[in-house]
């Protein structure tokens, strides 16, 4: 396995780089070039959790960036409670039934330091023997297969699959030795990642995230991939997988957008959600100092990357993607010795593994399908009740979960895994087709029983 990079560890009397300033396990910039281009801070932010950005502009509304910032301000504005996402009308916490209960920071901290009790030699072996037991362990061994039962797994761990998952293939992969990641930033990094998927979310939450996780390895042992990529590329194609919808609000762009909502605003409208999920990542791998071993160009690279691969599971730009895809593949141009035609054959792996339910086995797709629908109809209700426009989708009473499914399925799902397959011929390609396939008539089958019958048919028959 070939690696990218060596990775030497920094003296302790390395001075910091300018653009970065740690304050208690936290980030914030104090130079204009920063790596996202926030403006100097004129004051200073207190966070617990992520990153801030201070407006110049002392009259303008302070951004909040990443959900758990709280900003001192000399112009009034309160701090919110975390979980309390401001609309221009609207409380975020209307999306759920009871207000969130998030950790901050540090209760974060001491919750994935107690994981780390008695582990005095920080053997990664005795981290796997505290939370692989029994059934779970088990089902780790065929972690490979495509019938993999995520929520079967959840449960197991106790709700743990994202973290249990994610260190479970980076350590199977020997990334922790080749990259000497710190066992103690590792676990809380995860841990951290995993309670800032909102778990109230019916479908993009921390479960999604760990399915997620599990498809891209699946991707990741395909001979074109296993025998192409750099243990760089393994590392940044788990992360991202791991933290492609981190802090995933439950609600679709187009809802941010004519909400006002702050993150439209601060992204200009443009892949909101996965520039959130990107920045929230990174605010996390800061906070833990998950790199912060490695040459400050080589953290940044890889900051810029597992960015690049989260951006790219925006489904607005699917089409884009899509049609580079097929371009390569038609001119038969991908050559995986590339490093950027590696990173891009990551994107679409990710993009796969994102949408990938509906090639799962029927009993796993139905079950994906349902909590999606959940999601979609939670949002459209929040719209009827504020007197907003009801997104696509998410109107109940004018679309049902098979017609949805089988439109996700048409457009969206098999032009995508149709090019994968061409890209990679193999018998998990041929598997994922069978099962779209299947799973299509399936839903279309439910969709014929739920039309009601004909005028002819409802009339009672003549007596004799």
């Amino acid at each position: 396995m070939e690696v990218c990079y060596q990775l030497p560890v920094l003296p302790l009397d390395r001075p910091v780089p300018k653009h970065v300033l740690s304050r208690r396990g936290a980030i914030s910039f104090s130079s204009s070039s920063s790596l996202f281009g926030a403006p100097d801070p004129r004051q200073l932010s207190q966070r617990r959790g992520a990153i801030s950005y201070d407006s110049s502009d002392q009259t303008a509304l302070y951004i909040r960036m990443l959900g758990d910032v709280r900003v001192r301000s000399q112009v009034g504005f309160e701090p919110e409670g975390r979980g309390s996402y401001p609309y221009l009308c609207i409380d975020f916490r209307t999306l759920h039934c009871e207000r969130l209960r998030r950790l901050l920071s540090f209760q974060r901290y001491l919750h994935s330091s107690r994981l780390l009790w008695g582990t005095t030699h920080l053997n990664p072996l005795h981290i796997l023997d505290e939370d692989y037991i029994g059934q779970a362990k088990c089902m780790l061994e065929q972690v490979g297969s495509w019938n993999f039962d995520l929520f079967l797994f959840d449960r197991l761990t106790n709700g743990n699959s994202l973290v249990t998952m994610t260190f479970h293939l980076l350590n199977q992969y020997g990334l922790l030795e080749l990259f000497q990641l710190d066992m103690v930033k590792l676990w809380r990094f995860l841990v951290m990642v995993q309670e800032d998927y909102h778990s109230l979310n019916p479908y993009h939450n921390a479960v999604h995230a760990a399915d997620v996780t599990q498809a891209m390895y699946c991707y990741l042992r395909e001979p074109k991939l296993a025998k192409s990529l750099t243990s760089c590329d393994i590392l940044l194609g788990l992360l991202a997988a791991a933290t492609h919808d981190l802090d995933h609000p439950g609600v679709n762009q187009p809802f941010l957008i004519k909400t006002n909502h702050y993150l439209a605003k601060l992204y200009r409208n443009s892949s909101v959600l996965e520039n959130h999920h990107w920045r929230s990542a990174v605010g996390l791998l800061r906070e833990t100092g998950l790199f912060s071993h490695l040459p400050a160009e080589e953290g940044l690279k890889m900051e810029r990357q597992l960015g690049s691969l989260i951006l790219a599971t925006d489904i607005s730009r699917q089409n884009e993607y899509l049609g580079k895809f097929r371009t390569h593949l038609n001119q038969d141009d991908l050559c995986l010795s590339n490093a950027s035609h590696r990173h891009f054959i990551l994107q679409m792996a990710l993009k796969c593994a994102d949408i990938c339910n509906p090639c799962r086995p029927w009993e796993l797709s139905k079950q994906w399908s349902e909590k999606v629908t959940q999601e979609f109809f939670h949002q459209g209700d929040i719209e009827k009740k504020h007197k907003l426009e009801v997104s696509p989708l998410c109107d109940s009473q004018r679309n049902s979960m098979g017609n949805i499914q089988i439109g996700f399925m048409t457009y969206v799902v098999e032009p995508l895994f149709a090019e994968w397959g061409r890209f990679s011929d193999t018998r998990l390609s041929q598997t994922m087709l069978g099962h779209l396939g299947l799973n299509k008539a399936s839903w279309g089958g439910l969709v014929q029983q739920e039309r009601p019958s004909s005028p002819d048919e409802l009339e009672p028959s003549s007596p004799c």
